[in-house]
């Protein structure tokens, strides 16, 4: 078993949930990334990066933003398989529980750099508390940066370098799955009939 993902496997029961034990191998060339969409017992938003053999996850209450003025705590939570990446449905409860969908996925472009401009490598810069990178993905595209501010609580922002697409932050209600068009409450209701 991947180390990384201990506390992931430590908090679910694979008998009972349908979330990806992580088995898979390293992803492809360019590094991941995946927003869903979760209804739980609060509505939030995971952003998940692909670092290594693992996505770094923060829950982020108010979901991301493509408006600089717009600053969105991240909380994070315990990394996530790969695989997590496709993961859509139905959670029980006692295993967390809510609807899951895909609201954004695509690939990302990491650009930290130390102070006299050389990269520095991501997970190093994530450690040390401040990442930049730039999204591709089907909704977010563009620079956007995580900071770590106090104690483990971190700030995404989008930062002001390129063109927004000025969407603020989707309606979780009514946002659709990046993967199969379908939304939260049709997650749910495919999910109860299985």
């Amino acid at each position: 078993m991947n180390e990384r993902l201990r506390d992931y496997h430590g908090k679910r029961d694979f008998g009972r949930t349908g979330e990806p034990e992580g088995r898979g191998g390293p992803g492809g060339e360019e590094p991941r990334f995946v927003v869903q969409i979760h209804d739980a017992s609060t509505m939030h938003f995971d952003f998940r990066l692909q670092v290594g053999d693992v996505l770094k996850s923060w829950s982020i209450p108010k979901g991301p933003s493509d408006l600089p003025k717009d600053k969105r705590l991240a909380v994070p939570t315990e990394d996530h398989p790969l695989e997590y990446e496709e993961f859509e449905g139905v959670i029980p409860a006692g295993e967390y529980g809510g609807t899951v969908i895909v609201w954004d996925h695509g690939t990302y472009e990491p650009l930290s750099h130390d102070r006299r401009g050389n990269p520095v490598d991501f997970a190093e810069s994530l450690e040390h508390g401040h990442a930049t990178f730039r999204l591709h993905g089907t909704k977010l595209r563009g620079e956007y940066a995580l900071t770590r501010f106090r104690e483990n609580n971190w700030l995404l922002v989008r930062t002001t370098k390129g063109p927004s697409r000025g969407h603020g932050t989707p309606d979780p209600h009514r946002a659709r799955s990046a993967r199969t068009g379908r939304t939260l409450a049709q997650v749910a209701v495919q999910g109860a009939d299985d």
